[in-house]
């Protein structure tokens, strides 16, 4: 299957994956808005599969469910393997932001955490108005470039090597500063 042909897939699954969510919990797409933010018709596109999400976007969702963003783009998946080969390992881009997200392991359902490596182009930020699991705990590793995150409303920045924790319950963002791209690795760890 060619790289276009598969992204397409992937998108038409996540779409069906998110109206699914919205029918097990019997919320009609007026409640998902109230719930999200997004507008109504902007629900309705993405669960089409007219319109990919952007991060912000699919962070609000997750929150709403109650998913980390891995967790979610799992599910869109078959059974998650134990061993993830690099060029299996699912990649999202939110070109919009400039933000790359890789699942290097997937979550499981008996497993408690994950492996995400992320890039952020200079200049390019990312805000989450709530965390999707309450005290989800998170370790970001910089490998390349610096990062400025704010948690629990302190900033701190962050460059090559560098590592923050943190429990996450409120709202947090990531900046990269620049002039370089950072790409950091996050572990995320469930409650």
């Amino acid at each position: 299957m060619r790289e276009d042909e598969e992204a397409e897939t992937a998108d038409s699954r996540l779409a069906a994956r998110l109206a699914g969510l919205r029918a097990e919990r019997g919320w009609s797409l007026d409640e998902l808005s109230g719930l999200t933010g997004l507008s109504r018709s902007t629900l309705s596109r993405v669960e089409r599969g007219e319109l990919s999400p952007t991060a912000a976007s699919l962070g609000r969702l997750c929150t709403a469910y109650g998913r980390t963003m891995s967790r979610l783009l799992t599910e869109i998946e078959a059974e998650p393997p134990l061993l993830v080969p690099a060029g299996s390992q699912q990649v999202w881009h939110d070109a919009s932001v400039g933000f790359t997200r890789r699942s290097v392991s997937p979550p499981h359902p008996g497993l408690r955490a994950e492996v995400v490596e992320a890039t952020l182009d200079p200049g390019a930020e990312i805000a989450y108005e709530d965390p999707p699991v309450p005290g989800m705990e998170q370790h970001v590793w910089v490998r390349e470039g610096s990062v400025r995150i704010t948690v629990g409303g302190t900033t701190h920045t962050l460059g090559p090597g560098d590592c923050l924790r943190f429990r996450l319950h409120g709202p947090s963002r990531f900046h990269c500063p620049g002039p370089e791209r950072v790409r950091y690795v996050l572990m995320i760890v469930m409650p």
